[in-house]
């Protein structure tokens, strides 16, 4: 997310991606979000997982999973094959 956010809007700081991103996942309804008071006192955002948010997170961890268990049996056949 954040290289697809600078390639479209360009060379940004810190706080103006993670605004951006927090801004797409909101509007895309996987967080949700509200005011309230910091530790010291000061107002903040609070953001949390929506039951959309907690459904996609799931789906990407399943999804990353395979991949990265594909990827590891690749190159364990390669070894064996260079044995």
């Amino acid at each position: 997310m954040v290289l697809k956010t600078l390639n479209v809007l360009g060379p940004l700081h810190g706080y103006g991606i993670a605004k951006r991103i927090l801004l797409k996942l909101e509007q895309e309804g996987s967080i949700a979000s509200e005011w309230g008071s910091s530790e010291n006192n000061r107002r903040a955002r609070f953001y949390r997982l929506t039951r959309s948010g907690h459904k996609q997170l799931r789906a990407e961890s399943e999804n990353w999973e395979t991949t990265t268990t594909i990827i590891a049996r690749f190159f364990a056949a390669k070894r064996e094959d260079l044995t």
